[in-house]
């Protein structure tokens, strides 16, 4: 399934340009098989003198940019998940700034931040892979607007290339 066969009806304006940061030529499931090397060799050639780094005072440090990419690919692939089970309880947001203190990422040496991204990514394309394409094409709801399973899906894709493009443009 690629990114094309995601109509804009299927998610909120708000994740557009999630959405759009995905490649038409990519496949979900392909994708997700080999995303996690690109991004762990992106992480892991981070120096470690920039890891703490803020490009400005309110801005998360590089390592906590890497645990809020962890953090949304749980809450959305949970959230995929629940839609293509058919589940239509209105699924609500989160605030992400309240995530990141209790995360204590910066507290965590870069390469147990990594470990857990590669676990989440595993268990992540465990999930894709027990989903069929009609399951991935049922819609739910996420603060009242309409979602698809895997708009929910393709949303982590294009979230986690938004903060590597923020991150190569601001912090290195």
């Amino acid at each position: 399934m690629k990114i094309t066969a995601v109509n804009p009806l299927e998610f909120d304006d708000f994740y557009t340009g999630y959405i759009n940061k995905v490649s038409k030529d990519i496949n979900l499931l392909n994708n997700f098989e080999t995303r996690a090397t690109k991004v762990v060799d992106f992480f892991e050639s981070i120096p470690n003198d920039k890891l703490a780094y803020r490009y400005q005072k309110d801005k998360w440090t590089i390592k906590e940019v890497l645990q809020h990419i962890i953090d949304t690919e749980r809450i959305f692939i949970y959230r995929c998940f629940r839609i293509a089970r058919n589940d239509k309880t209105n699924l609500t947001g989160f605030d992400q700034n309240t995530y990141i203190q209790p995360s204590k990422a910066n507290a965590k040496s870069m390469s147990d931040i990594i470990n857990e991204y590669k676990i989440t990514s595993k268990f992540t394309l465990s999930i894709l892979k027990s989903l069929s394409e009609t399951d991935l094409k049922c819609m739910g709801k996420l603060n009242g607007k309409n979602i698809s399973a895997r708009a929910a899906a393709f949303i982590v894709l294009g979230h986690e290339i938004w903060h590597i493009d923020v991150i190569k443009d601001k912090y290195l």
